[in-house]
This record gives structure tokens, C-alpha cells and sequence, in this order.
């Protein structure tokens, strides 16, 4: 048998390995899913999200292994890691509440019913950057919905995943809940395999494939794809918070976050206070290991990565960019707090997603370049205006499916992107829905 192993960020070292489920392997898997979603569907929606709600108390057990498993696997300091797997575990009784209520029954009145009915089977594909709580975001609803569901985790972190599974199966029936580890012929293998649905959180380009793949089966989707998230910082605008949210919205998860702050447009007249304000806030960050103390950001994932946040880097500082705080190159696995100025359309730092602690920054005249340069992206994810008057007007024309002002986006609400950021949404009653099948019922 084929097995995957988990790397350390910091030095390569191997924490431990799984079982890869390989592609002649996937009819099987999806057929015990097949026969396992009959009698999970048989349950009344009350008595799933119960049998859910008791298989997450499980979780509580093992809280701080699954801690420790994102730190030693993805690198994110015990501070974040422990709020990842306390808001999942503890969040639970909430959501499965609310997902329930959203999938009741709505009289239509005149003896009609619209019901939310399961689709099937629904393959999970979930990142590495939030190993747990992205995966739990789209497991919940498929699973209260009447959904058998495959989990397909990054193979960046598959001991994280396979503790969750594992932990929530002892009270799942069998095969409501599986696991398939590996790598991009895995998650193909099982995007092409008799399943209903995808929900997928990853990169635009195997975004495009999957839903090229989904196709002759008009298989549901429900897809985040990234994003390049823009900040306009406007002459009106409080510059304290405006520099807290950049620095903090840059650097956040060692920047390797979908709604990272990616490029920033400030205004002249403010901005050298800004960006004076911005270098003093990003050098009391510091790189570092996940169990030292007073560690802001972490190791890249991967050598992968990490290069690929350099090349930006270098071609900022090809094309004339100024560095106000760190350089161009640095060894693996850190990068460590970086300010850039000066960016400009041509630079991949403002076309492409950089999932890296840079702040990124450019000064505008004309608020009109400023909001033509936001929404020149592929991307829609989120955006950012900071402002007084004229704020709403700026936030309303942003091409996002997230748009905040003097605030992040993605708050309440389902997590939404627009353009090749995303393909359906999930969160809230609308999202949860997205995992079911509306039927209409004339009695």
C-alpha cells in the first residue's frame, strides 16, 4: 500500500504518514458511500443533526492533538492553531442549529411545500492553510442535509484531516464519513468517480479542471478559488486603523489566506505617513517557529511556495519597486516581514495571488485609478475601502463578492467571491441550501 507522508514546514522532517487512496481504489470507496447515505437519509433532519451534533463532542477529546497536528504541519503558531480547533469544536452546536433551521420545510401555502432534499454523495476538497475549519465548513451542511461525504484534505496536511475523520466517525454510522488522502490524482479520481456535488477550496486552475471534469455529469458545484484582495486607503480615512488592518490583513496566517490584504492602494496626499506608520508596524512582527514565543509568522508550507513568493519579490524589485522593510530573497522555510512600495500593474506582487506576509503598496492621484486598479483582477474574492466621506460610494462600486468598509470583509453573511473567485457560496441559510436538492411538493 501506497502511503503519504506529512512533512515538517521547518525542516522536512516526516510527522507521520497515511494510507493514499488510489485512483483504481475510488469506485469502491464511493460505492460504500452510496450504500451508506439510504439509511443516513431514512433519519429525520433533527435526528442527523443530533447524530452530528454528538459525533463533534467527540472532538473535544482530542483538542489538543489536533492543536498541536496544525502547528507541526502547516506551521501556524499554537495561538492560531488553538483558536482554529476551539472554534470548530465549540461552534458546533451552534451551526448544526442553524444549518437544521435552514433546511426545514417552507410552507408555500395553497397545500405546497418546498423541501430540501440530499443531493447524494459530496466530495470535499479542503486546503491546507485552515486544515480543519475549511474542511468543517463544508462538511457540516452536506452531512445534516442527508449527504454521505468524502473528504479529499491537502496532502500537505492529512494527520490533521485524518484525526478529525477518525475522531467523528465514532459516532457516525460507517461510511457516512470518508477519507480519501493523496495527491492531485486522487482529488481528480474522485471528482471523476459517481458522486452528486464538489465543494472545493483551492487554487483557480484546478478550479477550472474540476468543473471541466464535473460537467458531463452536471455534478453540483460550490467552489472558492482564491482570491487578490485589494485595500483602498483613502486621504479621509483614520490612517492608525487603516495601517493596523493592512499590517494585520497582510501578515495574518503568515499571509497564506485567501482574504489576505494582497495589494493596497493608498492615497498621495497620506501616503507617506502611511507607509512610515506601516514599516513601524510590521517590524515588531517576527518569524519563528510555532512553539517560540511571540511569533506573529511562520515557515511558507513548502519549498513550492516559498519560491513562489520570492519570484514575486524579485520581480518587484526588477521592475523598481522600493523595499521599505526586509529584501527580495530569503532562505527556507521563512520569509520574513516585508513592505514594498511603489507596485505597479506589470508586477506579478499585484497581479497574481501572493499567499505570503508582503505588504504590497501603490499611491494614487485620482481615486478613479485607484478603484480601476482594484477591479483589474480575475480575482473577486474580497476588498477592502478605508474612508470617511465617499466610502460607500467607493465600496459600491468594488467587483467582490465581499466588499467591507474600514473593516474586513467576509463577516456576516455567506463567504462569497465573484468572478474566478468562486462558483456558489456557502455559509449561512442561503449557503447551506447550496448542499441540498429543492424540491417543490403540491399536496
Amino acid at each position: 500500500m501506497q502511503t503519504l507522508i506529512s512533512y515538517d514546514p521547518i525542516n522536512r522532517a516526516p510527522l507521520g504518514e497515511v494510507p493514499i487512496t488510489e485512483p483504481v481504489d475510488m469506485p469502491a470507496l464511493v460505492l460504500r458511500a452510496k450504500k451508506a447515505q439510504k439509511p443516513w437519509l431514512a433519519l429525520s433532519l433533527d435526528e442527523r443533526q443530533q447524530k452530528v451534533m454528538k459525533a463533534y463532542e467527540r472532538l473535544a477529546e482530542v483538542e489538543e492533538q489536533l492543536t498541536l497536528l496544525i502547528s507541526k504541519e502547516m506551521g501556524k503558531d499554537y495561538r492560531r492553531a488553538s483558536y482554529e480547533v476551539a472554534g470548530t469544536v465549540q461552534n458546533a452546536a451552534y451551526f448544526t442549529q442553524e444549518i437544521a433551521q435552514a433546511l426545514k420545510a417552507e410552507s408555500m401555502g395553497s397545500n405546497a411545500e418546498m423541501q430540501y432534499r440530499p443531493l447524494g454523495i459530496v466530495a470535499v476538497i479542503s486546503p491546507w492553510n485552515y486544515p480543519l475549519a475549511m474542511a468543517n465548513n463544508l462538511l457540516l451542511p452536506a452531512l445534516i442535509a442527508g449527504n454521505s461525504v468524502v473528504l479529499k484534505p491537502s496532502e500537505e496536511t492529512p494527520l490533521v484531516a485524518d484525526l478529525f475523520v477518525k475522531t467523528l466517525n465514532q459516532v457516525l454510522p460507517e461510511n457516512v464519513l470518508q477519507i480519501a488522502h493523496g495527491d492531485a490524482k486522487t482529488g481528480k479520481a474522485l471528482v471523476n468517480a459517481d458522486i452528486n456535488m464538489v465543494a472545493f477550496t483551492g487554487s483557480l486552475a484546478a478550479g477550472k479542471h474540476i468543473m471541466a471534469s464535473a460537467a458531463s455529469g452536471l455534478k453540483r458545484l460550490v467552489m472558492e478559488l482564491g482570491g487578490n484582495d485589494p485595500l483602498i486607503v483613502m486621504a479621509s480615512a483614520d490612517i492608525d486603523r487603516a495601517v493596523q488592518f493592512a499590517v494585520a490583513s497582510s501578515f495574518e496566517n503568515t499571509g497564506q489566506m485567501c482574504t489576505s490584504t494582497e495589494r493596497i492602494y493608498v492615497d498621495e496626499r497620506i501616503a507617506d505617513e502611511f507607509e512610515q506608520k506601516v514599516v513601524a508596524l510590521a517590524s515588531r512582527y517576527q518569524a519563528g517557529a510555532w512553539d517560540q514565543n511571540n511569533v506573529n509568522i511562520g515557515p511558507i508550507v513548502n519549498p513550492k511556495q516559498h519560491a513562489k513568493v520570492l519570484s514575486q519579490l524579485e520581480d518587484a524589485q526588477a521592475k523598481g519597486a522600493s523595499f521599505l522593510l526586509g529584501k527580495h530573497h530569503y532562505a527556507l522555510p521563512y520569509i520574513q516581514p516585508t513592505v514594498v512600495t511603489g507596485i505597479t500593474p506589470d508586477m506579478l506582487l499585484e497581479r497574481d495571488e501572493t499567499f505570503g506576509p508582503v505588504v504590497a503598496i501603490s499611491r494614487f492621484e485620482q481615486l478613479s485609478e485607484a478603484i480601476e486598479r482594484a477591479n483589474a483582477s480575475p480575482y473577486g474574492l474580497g476588498a477592502v475601502v478605508f474612508g470617511g466621506a465617499g466610502a460607500n460610494a467607493v465600496a459600491e462600486q468594488m467587483e467582490a463578492g465581499m466588499v467591507a468598509i474600514n473593516q474586513g470583509a467576509g463577516g456576516l453573511g455567506p463567504w462569497v467571491g465573484a468572478k474566478q473567485s468562486g462558483f456558489g457560496f456557502h455559509g449561512t441559510a442561503a449557503g447551506h441550501r447550496q448542499f441540498s436538492q429543492l424540491r417543490i411538493i403540491n399536496k
